[in-house]
């Protein structure tokens, strides 16, 4: 009887070896049954891997960003992008002959039937070339990204040098056959707010160098958000945030100067000798005076603006500023929709029924308390709008986003967002951190404590008086001596407390402290108490009818309950007792607090 004939085994398929080879170096060997040759292809990749997540896991995000704008580490991305790319190409190639030769040893008994012949399918090789074509793609991407990154490092219209040779024009004030020429419906801030333009001195001064930070001295960097108008030609600094870092404790605080304070002392020297003892303008236009002025303000005409700023910021608060960062108002809507939106915890509605819109007109914009994701342009909105409130909520609110912002941006995020990102800090951000400083800053921004950030914004009526709504121009005239003892005791006080001063403050409630109690001078005691949480208290002299008041009376006057929730809120724990309300026309305060002799005796922290 005739013997049936064995099956032959069935021969791997070389395009499935190629495919599991670009899913992992080696995969492709060990399903084709060349075992050792797998492992010498996945050995290297899988100790490579171990030792870049043993070193990720390891660092805190702005470590790896820190390392990664280290000097030599983009370039050598790209040489190891390149390379892992050429390991890949051979591995999957190598995969795809070996399996094939296998098939081939197969059909010839391992030699015994002749010699094997290696079989080219045209749909195995095509398949082969679409595998090669993916692989190549995906290193071409990340190749991309890193000659992104490269780009906006290089670019020197984003890290501006101090050079005075330096001759790249990076203005975008001058107008434009582009621009449009729409107002953005806030009034234009000029020099010409000034009496005169003080007069050129015989000789520019020389070039400015920047000491490189050492690491352990407080880092103060200007933060500028500018209200560009090209075709006006002018360049308004509406927000202005000097932010303090302390390297050794980690604290972090953040300064905001009004864009309508008037009257800023100059700093000695060639600015002092020109404009006098004060800027006698909004100093929101004080970038515009001096941008052009080499005899009055050392730098170039791209950093000349921003050194007189840190220049004179740095004189009022006493601190040297090393840096400044500048975004405009139409760029920072990029920069939000690169970084996939903002959540902001809205604490106090924002109403505006004139608010400039895109279109050149006026529009009605409403946003609700509470969490709320923003878009770039709902975020912007969030940020500028003043008409129903003021300049010194918008500071606060400004404040509040910049925070969300450093605490919501993490590696996951902004990895898919690079290419946007980018492209948006290169039309819209400038700088004069030098780039061999950056890892050291990104490194340091890591590790601050952003949970517990003391934010200062230098308002009426803590921190200056304002001119009467009559005035032909409104002037906001800041205290400088307070704004100074405040920034210096910056990191002294509980950032609970400053948080408590900043809300009641805000309310600005009118109150009076009224001596019932019989002991002299009681009343003035605790009104400086009050004052020292940021009320506005006065202690009027005249006796208030306490007759069967057995304690603390707080009334508020006027419907002005409506406005004061913090403050009544903090009143009520403080004398544990609920507040009255009345409706008195002759009384001009909005709140009176009548003291007895069981009243506390509160008594204020001696100033610092």
């Amino acid at each position: 009887m005739q013997r049936s004939q064995e099956s032959r085994p069935r021969g791997r398929s070389p395009f499935v070896a190629a495919f599991l080879s670009l899913l992992f170096p080696g995969l492709g060997h060990a399903y084709a049954g060349a075992y050792h040759r797998a492992l010498g292809f996945a050995a290297p990749p899988i100790l490579f891997i171990a030792l870049a997540a043993g070193l990720a896991l390891r660092a805190q995000p702005g470590q790896l960003i820190g390392f990664v704008l280290t000097d030599g580490v983009l370039p050598g991305v790209l040489v190891v992008d390149l390379l892992f790319l050429l390991y890949r190409l051979i591995a999957i190639v190598d995969a795809y002959r070996v399996t094939a030769f296998l098939n081939a040893m197969t059909t010839s008994g391992d030699g015994r039937l002749g010699r094997p012949r290696v079989a080219l399918n045209a749909i195995s090789v095509a398949g082969l070339l679409a595998v090669i074509l993916v692989m190549s793609g995906a290193h071409l991407v990340v190749a991309h990204y890193d000659l992104m990154a490269e780009g906006a490092l290089d670019d020197p219209c984003v890290f501006l040098s101090q050079d005075t040779t330096a001759n790249t024009n990076c203005d975008t004030t001058s107008p434009s056959p582009s621009d449009s020429g729409q107002a953005s419906g806030e009034p234009v801030d000029t020099p010409s707010q000034t009496d005169t333009p003080p007069p050129v001195r015989n000789s520019d001064l020389p070039n400015v160098t920047i000491p490189p930070w050492d690491g352990t001295e407080r880092l103060n960097i200007l933060l500028v958000g500018s209200d560009q108008r090209p075709r006006e030609g002018t360049f308004n600094t509406d927000t202005l945030i000097v932010v303090s870092i302390d390297p050794t404790t980690k604290q972090v605080a953040m300064f905001s100067l009004p864009r309508d304070s008037w009257g800023i002392p100059m700093p000695p020297g060639p600015l002092q000798q020109a404009y006098g003892s004060t800027y006698n303008a909004k100093i929101n236009s004080f970038f515009t005076a001096v941008r052009n002025r080499p005899d009055l303000v050392p730098g170039n005409k791209n950093t000349r603006g921003y050194n007189g700023l840190k220049e004179v910021l740095g004189n009022l608060y006493g601190l040297d500023i090393k840096y400044f960062v500048e975004v405009n108002f139409d760029g920072f809507k990029q920069v939000v929709d690169a970084l996939g939106g903002v959540t902001i915890n809205v604490q106090v509605p924002v109403t505006d029924d004139q608010y400039p819109a895109d279109t050149g007109r006026e529009a009605r914009i409403y946003i609700p308390t509470g969490i709320q994701h923003m878009t770039g342009a709902q975020a912007l909105v969030y940020a500028r709008s003043r008409h129903e409130s003021d300049d010194f909520d918008r500071a606060y609110r400004q404040q509040r986003v910049l925070t969300s912002l450093r605490e919501q941006a993490d590696i996951a995020t902004l990895i898919p967002r690079i290419p946007q990102l980018l492209a948006a800090v290169k039309q819209t951000v400038a700088t004069d951190i030098p780039k061999s400083e950056l890892a050291k800053l990104a490194g340091l921004a890591g590790s601050v404590d952003t949970k517990n950030i003391r934010s200062y914004v230098f308002a009426y009526p803590r921190y200056g008086t304002q001119t009467p709504p009559s005035a032909p121009i409104y002037k906001y005239l800041p205290d400088v001596s307070k704004i100074r003892r405040a920034v210096a005791n910056a990191f002294k006080v509980d950032p609970q407390l400053e948080d408590t001063r900043a809300a009641l403050g805000q309310e600005n409630a009118s109150i009076w402290v009224l001596n019932g109690s019989g002991l002299p001078g009681q009343a003035s005691t605790l009104a400086a108490y009050l004052a020292y949480y940021g009320l506005n208290t006065s202690a009027p002299t005249q006796r208030p009818n306490s007759a069967g008041l057995s304690g603390t009376r707080i009334v508020v006057y006027n419907g002005a309950e409506a406005n004061l929730t913090e403050t009544i809120a903090f009143l009520e724990s403080k004398f544990k007792t609920k507040v009255v309300l009345k409706t008195d026309r002759t009384v001009s305060a909005d709140i009176i607090i009548t003291i007895t002799s069981s009243t506390p005796n509160y008594l204020a922290p001696p100033s610092n």
